[in-house]
């Protein structure tokens, strides 16, 4: 059993891998192929990179690579955010920094032109469109491509600003930029691109993180084989099975429920696996907005801190003691 575990979890994560760097290549390809060779300066580090070479090469004559610029900065971020954001945090991104900017730095010269040429609206939208979808899939396969998420991170450990607010911050400055680097003239065209490209992408990435992530709901009812499809569901698909006590109202017979709570992609093992035990088995399913706990969403929430009351009564002598302690009248029960 513990075998079959380790084996399982082994498969997830190599999975896992497959799909950042599979999402990280799209958006290589998005970025190096459709955006970057029409002079687009995009949000995040690729964007950074770009107002970096621009720069270097109107003052310099020579461009620095954008890939070189993104992996300098992302790993000068990382050493400065290892005690801030933690180590898991700074592991993870390492891997997803690296293969960015090794996909960036191999793509752009194999495209010095745009693969749609004359097109530039439709090569700008196919690109951000690549760009988004392969980003989604990164961050739904617990994968980070650095750049202004780790500055995102920095912040809404600091400060109040949230993770969202900080990047959209990052992102309006690094395309503004453009209006520096090319003039107004020449710049005002590329920065509406830029903001263009900035909305799909994330429209895209969260179309995709909000798909996979969606769950769903599975109320099962097998009287002959349920304990079978219980097992299965627990082996096969790897997702917990809770078995209700029910009665059917017309029968007045006792009768096994099976509640399921699984991820929406995950649907089709599901029924696959039920049809495959007893084909007269009667199915619900039902979207779920929300599912937070093991194997699903984490429930962030922030608490408020308890707040104590300065309370002065003639038993107490003037001492502070808790609201939660004048209220219940049994100051002796309270742990």
């Amino acid at each position: 059993m513990q075998m079959k575990l380790d084996n399982h979890k082994i498969w997830v994560s190599a999975k896992d891998y497959f799909f950042i760097v599979f999402g990280i290549l799209l958006y290589g390809i998005g970025f190096s192929g459709f955006i970057a060779p029409y002079g687009v300066i995009t949000g995040g580090m690729a964007g950074a990179g770009q107002v970096v070479f621009y720069a270097t090469e109107k003052l310099f004559g020579f461009g620095v690579p954008v890939a070189v610029t993104m992996y300098v900065l992302n790993i000068a971020l990382l050493v400065f955010a290892y005690r801030i954001v933690g180590k898991t945090f700074v592991i993870r991104t390492i891997f997803g920094v690296t293969v960015v900017s090794i996909a960036i730095g191999i793509l752009m010269p194999l495209f010095p032109e745009p693969i749609v040429k004359g097109e530039t609206f439709m090569s700008i939208i196919i690109g951000s469109m690549m760009c988004g979808i392969g980003l989604g899939l990164a961050f739904v396969h617990n994968g980070s491509t650095g750049g202004t998420d780790i500055v995102a991170a920095i912040m809404s450990k600091k400060t109040n600003v949230s993770v969202g607010r900080t990047m959209q911050y990052c992102d309006f400055c690094i395309i503004s930029s453009t209006l520096l680097i090319f003039g107004l003239d020449a710049g005002i065209e590329r920065l509406v691109y830029g903001f263009v490209v900035l909305l799909v992408v994330s429209l895209m990435a969260d179309q995709v993180i909000n798909t996979n992530r969606q769950a769903v709901q599975f109320i099962i009812f097998s009287p002959q084989h349920w304990e079978e499809i219980a097992t299965a569901i627990n082996n096969d698909a790897h997702r917990g099975c809770t078995v209700l006590n029910g009665m059917g109202w017309y029968s007045k017979q006792d009768v096994k429920v099976l509640l399921v709570m699984c991820r929406k992609i995950e649907a089709v093992t599901i029924y696959r696996i039920i049809k495959s035990i007893d084909h007269d088995a009667f199915i619900t399913q039902a979207n779920v907005n929300g599912v937070y706990g093991q194997g699903f969403d984490d429930l962030k929430l922030k608490m408020p801190k308890p707040r104590r009351k300065n309370v002065t009564t003639p038993h107490t002598g003037g001492h502070d003691i808790d609201d939660k302690t004048v209220s219940s009248g049994h100051p002796e029960r309270l742990s």
